[in-house]
């Protein structure tokens, strides 16, 4: 008998102020920890993006949230490949220098990395993104004019034949508002961040292929004294080098079940903070097989714990406890022989 695989999904949502995982790449130490002790892992953008700074794993697949939600359910597979063919779409809306400055990056990462960016197109109107914040703290947003972005989108991948979408609109400037000033200084809540996961779901949705989103910004004022976990988005004019590196080897969606192809059911443990479990994939992976570790130092501005969803879970203090959760459970060892004082007496069944 062939063992199967070891397989975790890591998920951070996104916009929720997450104290790991709410910032420019944060996440990204908990990533690479959970590939070591697994053999795969699948997580979304949010997780792995860093703006100018990324690190790629051979075993961490990277799937946007929508995507990640159908897999979750059973209704598509995730199938890995070797390289993608990009397209990148660019707001109209973005200045000149702005345009250029993304542009340069996709030639960079073309010339240094070797991805294969294929064609690039503007939008044929102005994306009008606008932000927004829910009474709950919680980031979102809107576009003014979906069907421009949804006619690029479908222009490149019908024209240039790519299967996997890059996305750069511009985004409002606030460099004065409260809530960018609270981010970089490492408290509070990502204001693009919810918007940013419109942008994806909505092609993600209509197209059934990879993508992921950066913002266009101007280049923020000198502060010397922001977070550490802001400072990946002070480096350079975009934030598009994480999201090309991310979409090079992200897994195509697929909806026919073989022997490549990864599904829910093959997933062995769910990672996820524990006071954020009523996303859409939680609920999905509560009824399955999958052992769910929720994690209670990683606070978000949400308050959906797992027991007012009637949903069992094992609860960690830290990411160091769960990668020993999920070292035990490969191991095939209970998760609670290893303390003090467990209880190993058997209860009798009357």
């Amino acid at each position: 008998m062939i063992k199967k695989p070891y397989a975790s999904v890591l998920i951070i949502p996104t916009g929720i102020g997450a104290s790991i995982g709410g910032y420019a790449g944060d996440a990204l130490p908990v990533a690479r920890s959970i590939a070591q002790v697994c053999d795969r892992v699948i997580t979304h953008p949010n997780v792995m993006n860093g703006a100018s700074l990324y690190w790629q794993c051979e075993n961490i697949e990277y799937v946007e949230g929508y995507g990640l939600d159908k897999f979750a359910s059973g209704e598509w597979g995730l199938e890995s490949v070797t390289q993608n063919k990009i397209g990148l779409i660019l707001d109209k809306g973005i200045e000149r220098e702005l345009k250029y400055r993304h542009l340069q990056v996709a030639d960079a990462v073309r010339a240094t990395l070797g991805i294969n960016i294929q064609d690039y197109i503007l939008t044929d109107r102005p994306l009008n993104v606008e932000l927004r914040l829910a009474n709950s703290g919680a980031s979102w947003g809107t576009i003014g004019n979906p069907d421009s972005l949804l006619r690029a989108a479908e222009k490149l991948i019908r024209e240039a034949k790519v299967n996997a979408l890059a996305v750069v609109a511009r985004f409002p400037d606030d460099t004065d508002s409260q809530a960018l000033q609270d981010y970089r200084q490492g408290s509070g809540v990502d204001v693009l961040a919810g918007a940013e996961a419109v942008i994806s779901h909505l092609l993600v949705r209509e197209f059934q292929i990879p993508c992921a989103h950066a913002p266009a910004l101007s280049p923020l004022p000198l502060d010397i004294s922001i977070s550490p976990r802001s400072t990946a988005e002070e480096l350079g004019y975009t934030f598009l080098p994480c999201v090309l590196v991310g979409l090079n080897k992200a897994p195509q969606f697929t909806f026919a079940k073989n022997h490549d192809s990864l599904w829910s059911e093959d997933i062995n443990a769910l990672v996820i903070p524990a006071n954020a479990c009523g996303g859409s994939a939680m609920l999905s992976f509560s009824c399955l097989n999958t052992k769910i570790i929720a994690v209670e130092d990683n606070k978000t501005v949400l308050d959906i714990s797992p027991e007012v969803l009637g949903i069992k879970v094992i609860r960690v203090k830290s990411y160091l406890e769960a990668l020993g959760i999920m070292v035990l459970d490969r191991a095939g060892i209970r998760h609670d022989a290893l303390n003090c004082d467990n209880e190993l007496r058997m209860t009798k069944i009357n």
